[in-house]
C-alpha cells in the first residue's frame, strides 16, 4: 500500500441513519394502544418509540446525521421530539416531509440528494415501528466482513409459518446468507425467515431504488 493511500476504519466511516416514520393513518400493529397516537410517537418505557431509535443510532462512531422521513405535517409534538433528541444525544436530527405517500422506495429516492449530502459511506434505514434491541454494531461488523463494494444487509428473524405470511419473507443461502428470493406478505408459505425492517446500505443502493421507483410509477400510470 502506498503511503498516501487512506483507508477508512470503522470509526472514521461516515454514517447516516434514516428512520421511516410513515404517515397520518393510525398504525394497526400497535392497536388498540395506538388509536390516539401516530406510531413514531407511541410511548415505550416513557419515551416515544422513535426516541429510542435515535438514542441507539447516536451511539455509533461515525454517525453524522439522523433523518426522519415521512408524510406527517410538522407539529408541536414532532418538533419537540426532534429538539429534545438533539439536545440529549448531541446529534443532528432532521425531518424530511413527503407531500404525498410515495412508498418506501419513492420517499427515499425523492430525497436522495439530501440523504447523500456529505458523502456518507454507509446508510442505515429502518422502519419507525420496529421495537427491539437494535444490533447496529453487529451489523457494521458483519458488513465489514463482506469486503469492499456494494453490499446490503437486512436484519431478519425466525417466525412461525402462520406469522411469516404477514411479513416480508426471505429465502437465504444457508452457507453465505445471501438473499436468494424475497416476497412481501406472500399468499402462500415461502419461508419462516422474515424481514425485521432494519437495513444497512452503501450509497450504491440508490441505483436499485431508482429502478424500483420508476417501475412503481409506470405501474401507477399504466
Amino acid at each position: 500500500m502506498e503511503s498516501d493511500d487512506v483507508v477508512l476504519t470503522d470509526s472514521t466511516k461516515k454514517i447516516k441513519a434514516i428512520i421511516l416514520i410513515g404517515g397520518p393513518c393510525k398504525g394497526t400493529r400497535f392497536r388498540p394502544l395506538s388509536l390516539e397516537l401516530p406510531k413514531p410517537l407511541f410511548p415505550i418505557a416513557g419515551f416515544p418509540v422513535v426516541y429510542h431509535h435515535i438514542e441507539a443510532f447516536s451511539k455509533l462512531p461515525g454517525l453524522r446525521e439522523i433523518i426522519l422521513l415521512g408524510f406527517y405535517q410538522p407539529n408541536e409534538a414532532l418538533n419537540q421530539l426532534i429538539s429534545n433528541a438533539q439536545h440529549e444525544f448531541k446529534v443532528s436530527v432532521r425531518y424530511l416531509q413527503e407531500f404525498t405517500s410515495l412508498g418506501t422506495a419513492g420517499g427515499i429516492y425523492q430525497f436522495r440528494d439530501q440523504l447523500l449530502s456529505g458523502s456518507p459511506d454507509l446508510l442505515f434505514v429502518m422502519n419507525g415501528d420496529v421495537c427491539c434491541d437494535l444490533p447496529l454494531e453487529e451489523m457494521l461488523e458483519f458488513h465489514k466482513c463482506l469486503g469492499t463494494g456494494d453490499k446490503f444487509l437486512i436484519m431478519a428473524t425466525d417466525a412461525t409459518r402462520q406469522q411469516s405470511m404477514k411479513f416480508g419473507c426471505i429465502v437465504e443461502d444457508p452457507t453465505t446468507h445471501e438473499v436468494m428470493h424475497y416476497v412481501e406478505k406472500p399468499a402462500t408459505f415461502v419461508s419462516t425467515t422474515i424481514n425485521c425492517g432494519l437495513y444497512l446500505f452503501t450509497p450504491g443502493i440508490f441505483k436499485f431504488i431508482r429502478i424500483a421507483f420508476l417501475e412503481h410509477q409506470n405501474q401507477l400510470n399504466y
